[in-house]
């Protein structure tokens, strides 16, 4: 069954904050391996790594109208938060605007699995 528009409409908003996400993510991750203090980033590399995955299978699962989307951006949505509140406490640029980008695809996701 297609898309009804609104769902299209919540579909490709959310589509577009998954993918702008996970490239964020992407970015974070491969920064926080160039930092000095490696160790202490670790969990963040790990979230980065999670979330940029979780939202390119969730971007998919919306591109093809799964009947599943609404779940997975429920769990999609906690992951982002998770990797938001890592990412926030560090200060370098790239894990700040990482943070920015899961909270607001995290938004994104809330809205799709509602």
């Amino acid at each position: 069954m297609p898309a009804s528009a609104h769902n299209a409409q919540l579909y490709n908003a959310c589509i577009t904050a998954c993918h702008a996400c996970a490239d964020a993510c992407d970015h974070c991750a491969a920064a926080c391996l160039r930092e000095p203090e490696l160790p202490m980033l670790a969990r963040c590399i790990t979230l980065d790594m999670d979330c940029a995955a979780l939202c390119r299978l969730c971007a998919s699962f919306m591109a093809r109208d799964s009947e599943f989307s609404a779940a997975l951006c429920h769990c999609c949505a906690e992951v982002c938060d998770a990797c938001a509140a890592t990412c926030a406490v560090h200060a370098h640029a790239h894990c700040q605007h990482c943070a920015e980008a899961c909270r607001r695809c995290a938004q994104a996701c809330r809205q799709m699995s509602a």
